[in-house]
């Protein structure tokens, strides 16, 4: 990981593309500005973590769903 020190008015190029500005920083909130194409997602952590686990759940749900149907058999006409 790369750790650096901004103040406020300060930016970190990422690429050619993608610009991070620090907008203000007020105790322990940093408000960061994001410059980036629009074909590139970018989510806060916790919303990313938050989608994955949802994902996961619903794949798991499926999975489950899948066997109970094959445990049931044939379904005669």
């Amino acid at each position: 990981m790369l750790v650096l020190t901004r103040k406020k008015g300060e930016s970190i190029v990422i690429s050619d593309d993608i610009v991070l500005t620090i907008l203000s920083v007020d105790g322990e909130n940093v408000k960061v500005g994001i410059a980036a194409p629009r074909d590139i997602d970018i989510y806060r952590k916790e919303v990313l973590d938050a989608i994955e686990q949802n994902n996961q759940n619903a794949a798991m749900s499926l999975d489950t769903l899948q066997k109970t149907i094959k445990g049931f058999g044939k379904i005669p006409d």
